[in-house]
């Protein structure tokens, strides 16, 4: 499970909402990218892969980690 993340909602929306126009990738692609890449358990390692693997900044890689974790903590409770 994911810690909290140390930004708030707000911040976490924000971030969001930049990364199509910084990466060029949308949200939903970075999430399948998520989803496609190794079955990492604690939240850091998937930061650093994500960071390492597609040279996102820190703040970008820990925006769409948090998202996929919410997302797939929301998929569970249906």
């Amino acid at each position: 499970m994911s810690p909290a993340p140390v930004f708030s909602e707000e911040t976490h929306r924000n971030l969001l909402s930049r990364i199509p126009h910084c990466t060029g990738r949308e949200i939903a692609e970075w999430l399948h990218t998520v989803e496609e890449g190794p079955s990492l358990f604690r939240f850091e390692e998937k930061v650093s892969w994500l960071r390492s693997e597609h040279q996102l900044s820190y703040g970008h890689a820990k925006a769409i980690i948090h998202e996929y974790d919410l997302r797939r903590a929301a998929r569970r409770l249906l």
